[in-house]
């Protein structure tokens, strides 16, 4: 009896030995490599995820129109207290100068999980919240101040709210789409995560795209704004909210100020999304994503 415990014994120490010995090859030898697997296995199972939604079908007769509210006298102020005339190029691309500003609120916003919210929600109050109350805010603020920069330089862009299908999970995110005249077609840009998607061939992808080439498995590249940053880890957190979209029927400025307006939501067919309240809920993808109409000037 004694003989049999002390073999089970030292079995049981070399199975603790032989876990330690691997958790020290995964945590120090094969770190990046362990990690590489997980992500890989995680974004695996969201694409599967997204692969099973219902599909989109168009809704001729819904009740929204995306209209984009343009102020000259608001655009004014915000070039000036932000002397986007030192910051954008007049002569450069829709997409060069779209880059050039989110690098300015990249480079001087970085990204944290506010503890004080700021009151007033625009360009101007939220560049003044980083300077005297905290020095950094989360995505949705970012997109905020970067709608309202892009708006003042002539750039018509929404900024969308992108959800998982799991109403148990609180994390979101919110980015910018940049409308292109000169390609016909939205692109998404991250000043939060500091980041844009493209096609290997280098064409900046809207968050339609990305959806699309997730679920077909067709390559995408992450570019930086900043820094880098681990590509397969940014396209298997976009594989999560990619799932349902939400924005604003209408921009324009000051647009989380007051909070006046519909949100108009995209849900796969079958989906009822979560927290909606007085959303107007559509699935038809097409007109979601349409070319916007000329704005309205005042």
């Amino acid at each position: 009896m004694k003989k049999a415990l002390k073999i089970a014994g030292i079995v049981l120490l070399s199975l603790i030995g032989l876990l330690l010995v691997l958790f020290l090859l995964i945590r120090f030898v094969f770190r990046e490599e362990a990690v590489d697997y997980l992500t890989g296995l995680q974004k695996e199972q969201r694409t599967e995820l997204l692969r099973s939604a219902g599909p989109y079908a168009a809704e001729p007769d819904a009740d929204y129109r995306f209209t984009y509210i343009q102020d000259t006298a608001r655009a004014r102020e915000i070039r000036d207290y932000f002397r986007l005339d030192t910051l954008v190029d007049p002569a450069a691309a829709t997409w060069d100068k779209a880059r050039a500003l989110a690098t300015f609120v990249a480079e001087n916003i970085p990204h944290a999980n506010q503890k004080v919210h700021p009151e007033v929600r625009n360009a101007t109050a939220l560049w003044e919240y980083t300077r005297t109350v905290e020095p950094a805010f989360n995505c949705r603020l970012h997109a905020i101040l970067l709608h309202e920069l892009l708006l003042a330089e002539g750039i018509t862009n929404r900024f969308v709210t992108c959800l998982p299908a799991d109403s148990l999970d609180s994390d979101c995110h919110v980015v910018n789409v940049v409308w292109l005249p000169e390609h016909r077609k939205w692109a998404m840009i991250d000043s939060d995560m500091q980041s844009w998607v493209a096609s290997p061939e280098g064409e900046p992808l809207s968050l339609e795209e990305m959806r699309q080439r997730t679920v077909a498995g067709e390559p995408m590249t992450v570019h930086r704004l900043l820094g880098t940053r681990d590509p397969e880890n940014y396209l298997s957190y976009w594989a999560k909210n990619l799932y349902w979209f939400m924005c604003w029927e209408q921009t324009g400025y000051d647009k989380e100020v007051e909070y006046e307006g519909r949100i108009i939501a995209l849900l796969p067919a079958g989906f009822d999304g979560f927290k909606l309240n007085e959303a107007v809920r559509t699935s038809d993808d097409a007109r979601f994503w349409a070319a916007p109409d000329t704005d309205t000037t005042f």
